[in-house]
């Protein structure tokens, strides 16, 4: 089979993404540009650090979220639940600024200093999924960035995926 084996070029001219075994999977002509998005009611990190939000044509990245106040220091909630709250409440208002909804995330990775918080954070997880929930990993940490944080959450989502 010429595909397999052939240099990209010939690959282009095939109009077929071979490499990958998928001879019926169409090459990609258009580059897919990167956009950043902010949220008035997120506090952004420091210049050059990271992005909170970044959306590659319908895919959205949220980084790692944290109870941390809008100056940075203060954490919001003293029990997991409280935090979670924060946290996907955080994670709702980038979500939207960069054109999806909740029900639109499609992973979760949860980070918990304590394994034994788990049910306030699915408490506060139920607040805010209409019940189409995310895949989730829920892995225990030794410690996050302060000690009175308890939780770190990072989402992926897939603009207009969600199910009606």
């Amino acid at each position: 089979m010429e595909g397999l084996h052939a240099p990209p070029e010939r690959l282009r001219e095939l109009g077929r993404d071979l490499r990958l075994g998928q001879p019926d999977r169409p090459v990609r002509t258009t580059a897919m540009k990167k956009q950043r998005f902010i949220s008035d009611a997120v506090r952004e990190p420091a210049d050059r650090m990271w992005s909170n939000c970044l959306r590659i044509d319908d895919l959205i990245m949220i980084s790692g979220m944290t109870a941390r106040g809008q100056d940075g220091e203060t954490v919001l909630g003293d029990t997991a639940h409280e935090q979670a709250r924060v946290v996907f409440g955080k994670i709702k208002n980038l979500v939207e600024a960069a054109g999806a909804v909740m029900d639109d995330i499609v992973k979760m990775t949860i980070f918990v200093t304590d394994m034994r918080d788990n049910a306030g954070v699915w408490k506060a997880r139920q607040e805010f999924f209409s019940g189409d929930f995310p895949a989730c990993s829920l892995v225990e940490v030794s410690a996050l960035a302060k000690p009175e944080i308890l939780l770190e959450i990072e989402a992926i989502a897939v603009a207009g995926c969600s199910v009606d």
